[in-house]
């Protein structure tokens, strides 16, 4: 313990008794270069032209009828006749069954005609715009400044700035 207490005095007396000087000493240029960036751009660029493409498509306001006339119109009659015999009596009978077959020949001339859509394939041709983009590309060489080179006690020192420097600025600090 008493180790611990001794340890922490000598180190506290040694951060109290810590100096720290700083000062600015000014180093000598030795080259000063013009320094460069080659800068690359693309810029885009569309180059449009119009273009005949054929277009199809489905039209769906085409209907085609099937007409079975014959068998329809035959069974429509036979089945209407039939019917129109089980209706009246005596001559009335004969009458009935005529018009019974009549109108169910007009029944199975109808149901037999079937209307369904169709579609039927039409082709034509448009005019499309159609556009690529392509880059053109440049190079440019930018000046960005000067590279100022110097030494101080062997150690190499470099500043970029807009300007030519004689000297470059060294801030040195002493810690005793």
């Amino acid at each position: 313990m008493k180790k611990i207490i001794i340890s922490s005095l000598i180190l506290a007396s040694t951060i109290l008794n810590a100096q720290e000087s700083s000062f600015v000493e000014y180093v000598r240029v030795t080259n000063s270069t013009p320094s460069y960036e080659n800068i690359t751009t693309q810029t885009p660029h569309n180059e449009c032209y119009d273009e005949r493409v054929p277009v199809s498509y489905y039209d769906n306001s085409y209907s085609n009828y099937s007409t079975n006339d014959g068998a329809s119109a035959i069974l429509g009659g036979v089945i209407g006749g039939i019917l129109g015999h089980q209706i009246g009596g005596g001559r009335g009978k004969d009458i009935a069954t005529a018009g019974g077959a009549i109108i169910g020949t007009f029944i199975g001339q109808n149901a037999a005609r079937v209307s369904y859509p169709t579609s039927q394939a039409v082709s034509s041709y448009e005019t499309r715009r159609r556009c690529n983009t392509t880059y053109r590309q440049s190079s440019e060489r930018r000046f960005v400044g000067y590279k100022n080179v110097a030494y101080y006690k062997g150690k190499k020192i470099v500043k970029y700035s807009d300007t030519r420097l004689s000297t470059i600025p060294v801030t040195v600090t002493i810690s005793y």
